[in-house]
């Protein structure tokens, strides 16, 4: 028989969280249930909460940057076993069939099931993902830290391997927030050299203290113009329109101007600059579980970790006003303690 999970939920769009208890039924045969310990809490969590993109559903448990022990297996698994400590993030399973999984770009997989979209996340006491999307956290990494890089993380280090940055490359970071301090640490330590762009002064000294060379004033049309024609690659982590256009006249020759904020609005650009320079604009979503892995791997190297701020996951609602004021720095982690 399931063991009742403990969770928080809304009961509908823009609701506060509150207790929710539910049974998950029979554990597939290749699904595994974890233990939560912590999860962090992303934007996308917000969006999913408000259901700004139309695709959620009530009652709504968040939650998708899980850290948490294996608790049970299904007879068909494969690489974990019981007390292995493991990472989930936006993705709890993929068909395994289509040419996408079949070439290791599960990621990219046209029925992947979401770990928050028509299933309960990790804002629980346990929650179940398919054991390809479960990865073992090396013990060199904070596990209490770890939660973050399972979406936020991976979204900002899945391009530098997709975009196949080099350590020779001018790399420009669009917004110092939740992704952006991340992309400024791996982009460090890959070897680039790294520029924020950030609209925030108060930000400049934090930009250059989490790995930034420079940093460039993107309200001032002055450092933005002297940028012109000096970037390989631009990545930008903001949700929010900006002049497209700038951006791509701050390119070299076929500079890349990549997107893995979640812009609601069409992008405005112009054709000309893009065709004489050969310059490209791309995005994509988090990385596939080998991709997860290297990821981990690299911050286990280089001793990179999130920074976060935490909360016990009973004030979750009080964590999630914090992320929605702006004052969040950069990450926060909610620390499992509702009833078992």
């Amino acid at each position: 028989m399931s063991t009742p999970v403990h969770a928080l939920a809304a009961l509908g769009s823009k609701q506060a969280l509150q207790p929710f208890e539910f049974t998950p039924g029979p554990l597939g045969d290749e699904q595994v249930e974890i233990a939560v310990e912590s999860c962090g809490l992303c934007h996308s969590d917000l969006s999913m909460l408000d259901n700004d993109w139309g695709a959620s559903t009530y009652p709504f448990v968040p939650g998708h940057e899980v850290v948490g022990k294996v608790v049970e297996l299904g007879p068909h698994t494969k690489r974990l076993k019981v007390g292995d400590r493991v990472g989930l993030g936006w993705n709890s399973g993929s068909c395994g069939a289509c040419a996408q999984c079949l070439s290791g770009n599960q990621n990219l997989c046209p029925t992947a099931e979401a770990t928050i979209i028509g299933r309960h996340g990790g804002f629980a006491t346990r929650v179940r993902a398919h054991w390809t999307w479960l990865n073992p956290i090396p013990e060199t990494l904070d596990a209490s830290k770890a939660g973050p890089l399972f979406c936020g993380g991976i979204t900002v280090f899945n391009p530098i391997i997709q975009c196949g940055v080099q350590p020779t490359d001018r790399v420009g970071v669009i917004g110092i927030g939740g992704l952006g301090h991340l992309a400024l640490k791996f982009l460090r330590a890959w070897g680039c050299e790294v520029v924020a762009f950030t609209s925030s002064e108060s930000k400049r000294e934090e930009a250059l203290q989490l790995g930034a060379h420079r940093t460039l004033n993107s309200r001032d049309k002055g450092d933005l113009k002297n940028a012109a024609s000096s970037f390989d690659f631009i990545l930008n982590t903001t949700n929010v329109a900006l002049d497209w256009n700038t951006y791509i006249a701050a390119l070299k020759p076929k500079g890349r101007l990549h997107t893995v904020g979640a812009v609601l609005q069409p992008l405005d650009l112009a054709a000309f600059p893009m065709i004489s320079g050969q310059k490209s604009v791309s995005g994509s979503p988090i990385g596939s579980p080998a991709t997860v892995d290297t990821m981990l791997e690299f911050c286990a190297r280089h001793s990179i970790a999130p920074t976060t701020e935490t909360f016990p996951m009973s004030r979750a609602n009080e964590a999630l006003d914090h992320l929605r004021s702006g004052k969040a720095r950069y990450r926060i982690v909610l620390e499992n303690d509702l009833n078992a």
